[in-house]
């Protein structure tokens, strides 16, 4: 199985080449759009400011391609964001894979810190599409063998809200999407390398379920 990780400037992608090597998957960590267009999985994670990644994407053209792709996409933390299709940060038109906006947290209270920083729970995990000989059906994967109200780690200060492609949800402030997925593109808000169990459980059933 070939597993590529998106190299686009971002922060966070050895974190994410560590965890998949503890379960035994060498990643390739490449911008070579053949070898992106051609892997089994494609991980798109990063840590940094949408406006100047998304420059950076369409500099070389990943915009176009990440939007192209057939096989199963993770995306993490900004991944998730930049598949939206706006954020306010820097007011930046996304890729957008999934008709969203992303928000910056707005402290309502004293004790409301932005960024939303550590462990924090999921719950209303919904069934996601598994991806069966090319086409589509029904079954639990991102999410097999997670249970509502596990612990996952976050270190944001955007979010997507709560909409239709929301397959988890956290509250922090109020509640968001902790997880959105369409088709064969799945995103999360949190950081599964850096989750314990429940974030190699997830990196799991993403390798080896879809």
């Amino acid at each position: 199985m070939e597993v590529v990780i998106i190299d686009y400037n971002a922060g966070n992608i050895r974190s994410v080449e560590n965890a998949l090597k503890r379960l035994s998957v060498e990643p390739v960590i490449t911008a070579d759009k053949q070898l992106i267009r051609h892997a089994d999985k494609v991980i798109f994670p990063g840590v940094g400011e949408a406006a100047t990644t998304m420059s950076f994407l369409q500099e070389r053209g990943l915009d176009v391609l990440i939007k192209s792709l057939t096989q199963p996409v993770l995306g993490i933390c900004l991944g998730m964001q930049l598949m939206s299709r706006y954020s306010e940060e820097g007011a930046t038109n996304c890729l957008g894979i999934f008709d969203t906006e992303v928000k910056r947290f707005e402290s309502l209270r004293h004790e409301d810190k932005v960024p939303h920083m550590g462990w924090d729970t999921i719950y209303n995990l919904q069934n996601n599409m598994k991806v069966v000989d090319g086409g589509m059906k029904p079954g639990s994967c991102l999410f097999k063998g997670v249970a509502d109200n596990s612990y996952v780690y976050f270190v944001h200060s955007y979010y997507v809200p709560v909409n239709d492609y929301t397959v988890a949800t956290t509250d922090y402030i109020q509640p968001f999407s902790a997880a959105i997925q369409k088709d064969n593109f799945f995103a999360t808000q949190f950081h599964p390398e850096k989750s314990g169990s429940i974030g190699e459980q997830i990196l799991k059933n993403f390798l080896f379920e879809l």
